[in-house]
């Protein structure tokens, strides 16, 4: 592997210049994206779907608890065997506090085909906090596209869906598989897949602070 140029201090400066206003012009074409992203039609979910947690049987509007959207990680774990999918355990090794999330009237669930008896365990041995429902009968998985079909079997994918409740409606707003997944784990990665987004002054890339363009003015990347 090679290394980068060695070059002086003012080629380096010219050379970073020339990168940030690339890196500007993604970050402002990302906040036009997340902009896109929250007027995308939604459908509502009229099937009722029923999943086994740590407080037993729990529907879908459950696993709100109580707050206004829904993010779902569709974690890949089969029925059978004591251990989940490598890479979706590395998306929830990414997942920190949610405490970000709550504060936007957002709970973040996990969901899986196998018993909720076989996920407990591997759930303690991963040290992991998250709230983690079973869905046994697969019916959850299929109707959001996480168990495509291949070779006349179900094979199960990782995905990412978004949900927002109304009154006592529940609607179905996003879902993202296979390489929409990469650099989501923050609080702020997940809003921005949500229909109500980050909830906050400069979303579309307007300084909070100061009324501005977000991006003027600074060394950095921009965003």
């Amino acid at each position: 592997m090679s290394l980068p140029e060695i070059v002086s201090r003012a080629d380096w400066h010219a050379a970073r210049a020339e990168l940030l206003a690339k890196e500007k012009a993604v970050a402002r074409a990302g906040d036009a994206l997340n902009a896109e992203r929250r007027r995308l039609p939604m459908v509502a979910v009229d099937r009722e779907y029923l999943f086994e947690g740590g407080d037993g049987e729990a529907t879908l509007p459950d696993l709100f608890e109580g707050r206004r959207q829904l993010v779902v990680y569709h974690f890949v774990c089969p029925p059978e065997g004591d251990a989940g999918c490598r890479g979706c355990s590395a998306f929830l090794d990414r997942i920190g506090n949610l405490a970000l999330l709550g504060a936007r009237d957002t709970a973040f669930a996990v969901v899986s085909r196998a018993p909720y008896t076989r996920i407990l365990p591997f759930k303690a041995r991963m040290g992991w906090a998250l709230p983690w429902y079973s869905s046994p009968t697969g019916d959850f998985d299929e109707d959001f596209e996480v168990t495509p079909e291949r070779d006349g079997g179900p094979v199960g994918r990782p995905g990412l869906s978004c949900f927002l409740r109304d009154g006592d409606r529940v609607f179905h707003t996003y879902s993202t598989h296979g390489r929409g997944l990469d650099g989501l784990g923050s609080a702020t990665s997940l809003l921005d897949l949500t229909a109500l987004g980050r909830q906050e002054e400069g979303e579309d890339g307007h300084d909070a602070c100061g009324g501005q363009d977000a991006y003027d003015g600074q060394d950095g990347q921009g965003g």
